[in-house]
């Protein structure tokens, strides 16, 4: 008998190729129930970069089925400017998976941008609701492809979030789900998710850290947990910039006024570009006398300096298209 071939551990998973995937900004993900109709108009007025009508948690079990089509609607006959239409699913393991996908995607057809898959633990989670998509946009000939957006809120979605990552090469963004991932951990904490006792440091550190690591090896965003006290907008602010630190590039938002706080947080300073560009440009000076580091502000530049300024400025030039496109739909109105 023939020995099976043995598994070649060196071998790595492709990356995919994101090449043809848009620039969108993801600064603030605005969460609105699918099932409460006099919510929407203002949800596509609040200016977030990306807001999702949630057929999920946001929505009572016996309305889940009847919110399908009041999001559809919103999605197809609301202004919604410049922002992403999005969904938030069942997780793929309820009853009201498949329908989520087929009855909303039918309906709304190029009205909806982005579907949020819920609980993801493993990469066959995503392929699955890709497959699905795939097969739903031959069918209804659809011109425009259905992004995805996963959460990891199970502590096996964190252990395997590389993998989620490179699932589809419909993935643009992971966010972070603390709420879930809470009960998952077992951890004890307040409604805000935070430690019932005087915990050093941030909770969530890791999980985090991890989520934002295998986003960005996957050429993906990465979106930060929501913040359900909406009541205390400097708290959220600060929770916010620390995740921007980190590399989050938005945060999602339970409640309108969170919006522009996120869109500013998540925005290079005035202060951050100019020095970025300065960096580039002193780089690049250098660069071309055949010096491989400068200095700027008396501090030693080299292509690592380069390379962050240059994310900087990327960053900058994404906003600024969107402010454009604001300005734009105004004038236009």
């Amino acid at each position: 008998m023939a020995r099976p071939a043995r598994l070649d551990r060196s071998a790595r998973p492709a990356r995919l190729d994101r090449s043809a995937r848009p620039a969108r900004p993801r600064r603030s993900e605005l969460a609105t129930p699918a099932s409460n109709e006099w919510m929407f108009a203002k949800a596509a007025a609040s200016d977030a970069d990306l807001v999702f009508l949630d057929l999920e948690d946001a929505c009572a079990p016996a309305e889940r089925e009847a919110a399908r089509g009041k999001a559809a609607e919103a999605l197809r006959e609301l202004d919604w400017g410049r922002t992403l239409r999005a969904i938030r699913m069942n997780a793929i393991d309820t009853r009201w998976a498949y329908g989520d996908v087929i009855e909303t995607v039918t309906e709304a057809r190029e009205a909806l941008d982005v579907i949020i898959v819920p609980k993801v633990r493993r990469a066959r989670d995503v392929w699955w609701v890709d497959t699905l998509l795939t097969q739903l946009e031959e069918t209804l000939g659809l011109t425009k492809r259905i992004a995805l957006e996963v959460l990891i809120e199970e502590t096996e979605g964190l252990e395997n979030v590389g993998e989620i990552a490179r699932a589809s090469d419909r993935l643009e963004a992971i966010i972070f789900g603390a709420g879930d991932f809470s009960a998952s951990q077992g951890a004890r904490v307040d409604t805000n998710f935070d430690p019932v006792v005087d915990y050093p440091g941030d909770m969530w550190h890791y999980a985090r850290a991890r989520v934002v690591v295998a986003a960005r090896s996957a050429g993906v965003d990465a979106i930060d947990a929501p913040f359900p006290n909406f009541r205390d907008p400097e708290a959220y602010r600060i929770a916010s910039e620390r995740a921007a630190a980190m590399g989050y590039v938005g945060k999602w938002a339970i409640h309108p006024s969170q919006v522009e706080l996120a869109n500013t947080a998540f925005a290079p300073t005035q202060d951050e570009i100019e020095h970025a560009r300065r960096v580039v440009a002193a780089y690049r000076e250098a660069e071309a006398t055949g010096r491989g580091a400068t200095s700027v502000d008396g501090m030693l530049v080299d292509a690592a300096h380069l390379r962050h300024a240059e994310t900087v400025t990327r960053t900058a030039e994404l906003v600024n298209r969107t402010a454009e496109l604001v300005k734009g739909s105004a004038v236009a109105g």
